[in-house]
């Protein structure tokens, strides 16, 4: 695997336009987001707060019913399902998020098994979606052979869990990569300064965006919520990975100009999304 090159703002503004006067909700996506639980509302705050922000016409979050008035509240743009009434039809999404602050047990490895299996368009795994697959072999195996384009988005420690604890101390970024590509066979994107797109066994992009202090709890599930958004708007897995980790930089960037690094917070930078890509755009 090598750096191909870098994700910079002229390729980001080849797949981000300026949207036509005559668009409406129906062409800008329809996503759903499977996260949160009763000691993890945030992550799923956080993840369809980044989705509504970057453009999507509709999210839908399946969760704890528990905490629903939790996300309601936060996120009232935002439509609250339980799995139950969600399972049924998953092909009327353009795009599915599953991941974050879920929890790891047997319902989240079902929720993960039913959609790799019964999904066919883009799926972004995040957080503890990543942490279920690591535990289960089976999940592993589905990975490889679903028809869905899978995008794994984990941290080091997250990637460490999915090479099976391997001590990966002494590698490289890209050597990580390439790794979870040999095992998973999907696109991964390595979080952290300079984020890594890999997105074959061969072709990586490195990121030009992003600042330390994005380095805070709930930023991963913003960048899932990004990502997730511009799949089902109709980009490209590739081109929605890519763009996303850089809409994903450029809005803590924005954010940290206003705001200093220390004090960044998840929230501020799903706050400062549109804030990207009305610089993106215009």
């Amino acid at each position: 695997m090598e750096i191909r090159g870098l994700i910079d703002r002229g390729y980001v503004h080849t797949v981000i336009r300026k949207r036509p006067v005559d668009v409406h909700k129906g062409d800008c996506g329809k996503v759903l987001i499977v996260a949160g639980s009763r000691e993890m509302a945030g992550a799923a705050i956080f993840a369809s707060k980044a989705a509504i922000r970057c453009g999507s016409g509709l999210v839908k979050i399946c969760t704890n019913k528990k905490i629903f008035l939790s996300l309601q509240t936060s996120v009232p743009e935002a439509i609250c399902m339980e799995w139950g009434n969600t399972k049924d039809d998953l092909m009327q999404y353009d795009c599915i998020a599953i991941g974050p602050g879920m929890g790891v047990d047997r319902r989240s490895k079902n929720i993960l098994k039913m959609i790799l299996k019964d999904f066919d368009k883009t799926v972004v795994i995040d957080a503890d979606g990543l942490n279920t697959i690591a535990k289960y072999d089976e999940l592993q195996q589905l990975v490889r052979k679903t028809e869905a384009s899978v995008i794994m988005t984990p941290h080091i420690g997250e990637a460490k869990r999915l090479l099976g604890n391997a001590n990966i101390a002494d590698l490289t970024r890209i050597e990580i990569a390439s790794f979870l590509r040999k095992k998973y066979g999907c696109m991964i994107i390595v979080k952290g300064a300079n984020t890594l797109v890999a997105v074959s066994d061969e072709d990586a992009y490195t990121n030009t965006t992003g600042n330390p202090g994005m380095a805070t709890a709930g930023s991963g599930d913003v960048l899932t919520g990004i990502i997730t958004s511009l799949a089902g708007q109709g980009l490209a897995p590739e081109d929605a990975a890519k763009a996303g980790v850089f809409v994903h930089g450029l809005s803590g960037d924005l954010a940290a100009d206003k705001l200093g690094e220390y004090g960044l917070v998840a929230s501020d930078i799903a706050d400062y999304v549109p804030f990207a890509l009305k610089e993106l755009t215009e």
